[in-house]
């Protein structure tokens, strides 16, 4: 369940910058900004997205602005691969290993 977020990866100029382009909007017109050393405490999509990639070692810092990511790892190589499919993946809810709940399941949990 879900929906995947599309992706388009931009390479930069400046070694171990990864930037990316989604069609959603991740922060509305905020930056949010996050260091590796940081305790990320929130639950927005921004929020999650910065653990999910921060589980991937490597990065130092990421930096998200509306429908922009800006990734910047510790100058080790980092999978584009992997992280296009982190930001993709995040709005899905039901992925590989992960129970769907049967039609009695969410109808009893209302009540």
């Amino acid at each position: 369940m879900g929906q995947p977020i599309n992706v388009v990866f931009t390479p930069s100029s400046k070694q171990g910058i990864y930037r990316f382009e989604v069609n959603r909007c991740l922060t509305g017109m905020d930056h949010e900004r996050f260091r590796n050393d940081d305790e990320i405490i929130g639950d927005t999509p921004s929020d999650e997205l910065a653990r999910r990639l921060f589980s991937l070692g490597g990065i130092v810092g990421i930096h998200i602005n509306s429908n922009m990511i800006t990734v910047e790892s510790d100058a080790s190589e980092i999978s584009t691969d992997e992280l296009i499919r982190i930001i993709s993946d995040l709005h899905l809810f039901y992925t590989d290993g992960v129970e769907v709940p049967s039609d009695d399941e969410i109808v009893n949990s209302d009540s």
